[in-house]
């Protein structure tokens, strides 16, 4: 009953793959239909900024189709990419959970995205009523924190080329499809999501494809599973990537 509900408040639900429809039926699993009707939904371009750091955490966000990232803003004023959504997370839920009255981090749609969005209020009354619901996004906001840590560790360990690798293992555990990894080249946003320069992912990016561990093509790195378990490999002979 409440799947349907669901769907019939959410009907471009439908449209998406099977593993983010069973997300969103585990999270909304004992919503009430008065939340459900507060949904509200928006159409977001490629490229735009519904979450400021520092701004009042007024509302929760969900992303129904798309990706989203994180960024950060505070290093000498440029944006640093240190994290991508593909999985469907309450945006502001963290806030709630510590409770912080501001947004403590900015966000970014990498693609265009479908997002349904419910005033802080009304989660807050969902969380506060439903002790499942709450056990729940309190699960989910420790993962999230307990892997921002472990990557944070990993990358004080790792330098240059091995940094880019980590990347790549990271990318390709999450979006590659049949064996392959399809990833824009552009070395500016591998710099962004490494902290390394452009200098030195040009020497990262020539050393793997002299090495095999990559393939590039005009301007798209492939990386296939033969060449993923040859970059866990050599990551893992310097850290423990559990």
């Amino acid at each position: 009953m409440k799947n349907r509900i669901l769907y019939d408040e959410l009907p471009f639900l439908k449209d998406v793959e099977r593993e983010r429809q069973e997300q969103f039926e585990e999270y909304f699993k004992s919503a009430p239909l008065w939340l459900m009707d507060a949904f509200q939904t928006e159409e977001l371009e490629k490229g735009t900024i519904f979450v400021r750091e520092g701004e009042p955490a007024d509302a929760v966000y969900f992303v129904v189709k798309g990706i989203v990232e994180a960024v950060d803003y505070r290093i000498y004023g440029q944006p640093y990419d240190y994290m991508q959504f593909d999985k469907v997370y309450a945006f502001g839920g963290m806030e709630f959970i510590m409770d912080m009255d501001c947004y403590n981090t900015t966000l970014r749609t990498l693609t265009d995205c479908t997002v349904v969005k419910i005033s802080r209020a009304k989660f807050e009354k969902w969380m506060f009523t439903d002790i499942r619901a709450m056990k729940h996004e309190a699960k989910q906001v420790g993962e999230y924190l307990l892997k921002e840590g472990r990557n944070s560790r990993l990358f004080l360990f790792l330098q240059g080329a091995d940094r880019l690798a980590l990347l790549l293992l990271e990318r390709y555990e999450r979006y590659s499809k049949n064996g392959l990894l399809l990833l824009k080249g552009n070395r500016q946003n591998l710099a962004d999501e490494t902290g390394l320069c452009i200098k030195s992912i040009s020497r990262g990016v020539k050393k793997f494809i002299e090495d095999g561990l990559i393939t590039k093509e005009g301007n798209q790195i492939m990386v296939d599973k033969k060449q993923y378990e040859c970059l866990k490999k050599m990551v893992s002979m310097k850290i423990d990537l559990g």
